[in-house]
């Protein structure tokens, strides 16, 4: 991918209105009339920052909401524990009614529900399959936390939340594909993978809290106060991995430059994001945003020198 990312800024002192602030960057008017699929973090029943703080899902769900889509279904896949009674016991249902949004349990759906993933150059040693509802939708929006992965992921951002997106076990396939990603010593370029068969149009990190280790449970808290967006996945994991780095983290995310860890490199080499930290355009929209925009800027800037200074 060429050209520039823009990646934006704003406290969450005020948790709303900090994402009210950054989706003010958007024209989600993209979203009227269309089919809207949504991808939060449920991975398990732990609460914020190990899974979508369901305010945070809230006023989202308010904005997409607002544009009239002609359909908006969250769609979930939990790696530690029944997904459906994740979402219950995380307020999804009762949201939903709220809204009037609906949620689809991946678990639950049949073959075809599914959709086959076949390219050549892949890690996986079967393929795998995508969720329909995001492989077939007009528009994505996806919403993740700032959190280290304990499990051979090293952090767990915008791409690794897309395998809660992808099938564990599909109905007349005998086959365990999270059992081969969570074996594999090619876990993190698989992870990368899987994002270059599905958009997304917007990406809202609640970094407000986060782990610098552990993860994706539980870990060592930190509290950035942040909200960060954009369109780019892979400009987005690498400001949040520079945000991890400021507040210090565990040495598989701190050690190397940013768009040499395997998740990162592997996705800008198959074109699903910028290619280097030069590519990526900070832009703070308050005090907050712009304090840690300098600090991450810094670490960007580093990597930029190194890499002009390679050329």
């Amino acid at each position: 991918m060429t050209g520039t990312a823009e990646i934006f800024i704003a406290g969450a002192a005020d948790r709303p209105e900090g994402i009210r602030r950054v989706l003010g960057e958007f024209d989600l008017s993209v979203l009227s009339g269309a089919a809207v699929a949504l991808k939060a973090n449920f991975n398990s029943a732990d609460p914020y920052p190990a899974s979508t703080h369901i305010g945070t899902l809230g006023t989202i769900c308010d904005a997409i909401i607002a544009e009239r889509p002609g359909q908006l279904t969250l769609a979930e896949r939990s790696g530690m524990g029944r997904t459906s009674e994740v979402l219950t016991r995380m307020g999804v249902a009762s949201l939903a009614h709220e809204k009037g949004f609906s949620v689809s349990v991946l678990d639950d759906l049949d073959r075809h529900g599914w959709q086959e993933v076949q390219a050549p150059g892949l890690h996986w040693s079967r393929g795998f399959f995508l969720a329909s509802v995001f492989a077939k939708a007009d528009r994505v929006v996806q919403t993740c936390c700032l959190k280290t992965h304990r499990y051979g992921g090293h952090f767990t951002l915008s791409l690794k939340n897309s395998v809660g997106g992808v099938a564990r076990r599909v109905p007349g396939v005998n086959y365990d594909f999270m059992g081969e990603l969570h074996s594999s010593p090619h876990q993190r370029s698989m992870i990368a993978e899987i994002n270059r068969f599905y958009r997304t149009d917007l990406v809202v990190m609640d970094a407000t809290e986060g782990f610098a280790s552990g993860g994706p449970d539980k870990g060592k808290l930190i509290k950035p106060g942040l909200i960060i967006a954009g369109s780019d996945r892979v400009a987005l994991d690498a400001v949040g991995v520079a945000l991890l780095r400021v507040h210090g983290t565990v040495p598989d995310v701190a050690d190397g430059r940013i768009f040499g860890l395997e998740q990162i490199a592997r996705a800008a080499e198959l074109g699903v994001g910028v290619a280097s930290a030069g590519a990526i355009r900070l832009v703070p929209l308050d005090s907050e945003g712009e304090t840690a925009a300098q600090k991450i800027q810094e670490q960007l800037d580093a990597e930029k020198q190194e890499d002009d200074q390679r050329t």
